[in-house]
């Protein structure tokens, strides 16, 4: 079985990339499957539903969201192997912009949108510097100028990714990603592989808790700012 990571902001058209390369793979029907990693609510399983793909949606609630991606990784894979798919898909949004999904050896895809600004790409951090595939929608909306800006800023920080701009729409563009989907290669579990960026390193009152403030409160690792006295 094949997998992909796509990971991206909330809203930049992943699952929208996600239904438009599907329908350009040259696979048997029911074979790709979709699992969904979320933080508290998620409606793209009955988009997943109308084009009878299989899926699973899991919530993060209040563990951080990719901390939960990393725990159950490989029973989605372990998932995917017992319903007989040859793909895999995995989407999850990086809401925190510091860790990325990522894993060494599996195709990993990013998808951002030319909308969220020229800036956004020097913003979102190990999801889009680590990624093998950044997937640029919303272009259609936006000038040519502005297009290339935004490919230039995407370069200056991971200059390795293959850029491709796909219409979520009209899903012009999703015929190559779906051709970098089939090349990549089986695997049959992820154990044992790395994570191509490292979680945050700490564990603090807060991650498991707390909700007081004060020093009296706080445990763990901690970062303090730096503030000037004038």
């Amino acid at each position: 079985m094949k997998l992909i990571t796509v990971a991206g902001p909330p809203s930049s058209g992943k699952t929208s990339v996600i239904l438009k390369t599907i329908a350009h793979l040259k696979v048997p029907e029911n074979s790709v499957g979709v699992v969904k990693f979320d933080s508290l609510t998620s409606f793209d399983h009955l988009r997943y539903d109308e084009q009878g793909i299989p899926n699973q949606t899991g919530f993060a609630g209040k563990i951080c969201p990719d901390h939960f991606f990393v725990s159950n990784i490989e029973d989605a894979v372990q998932w995917g192997r017992r319903k007989g798919l040859s793909i895999l898909v995995t989407e999850s949004a990086g809401l925190c912009n510091r860790c990325s999904p990522h894993i060494n050896g599996i195709l990993s895809v990013c998808v951002i949108d030319n909308l969220s600004g020229v800036n956004t790409p020097r913003k979102i951090g190990p999801m889009l510097k680590y990624a093998d595939i950044i997937v640029v929608t919303k272009g259609d909306i936006v000038s040519q100028a502005e297009r290339e800006v935004f490919a230039f800023n995407i370069k200056e920080v991971n200059a390795n990714a293959q850029i491709l701009f796909i219409n979520g729409i009209t899903g012009q563009g999703a015929f190559l990603l779906a051709k970098y989907w089939q090349d990549t290669l089986d695997i049959d579990t992820l154990k044992d592989r790395k994570l191509r960026f490292t979680m945050p390193a700490a564990i603090c009152s807060y991650c498991t808790g707390e909700t007081m403030i004060g020093d009296t409160y706080q445990m763990g690792m901690l970062k303090r700012m730096e503030f000037d006295n004038e």
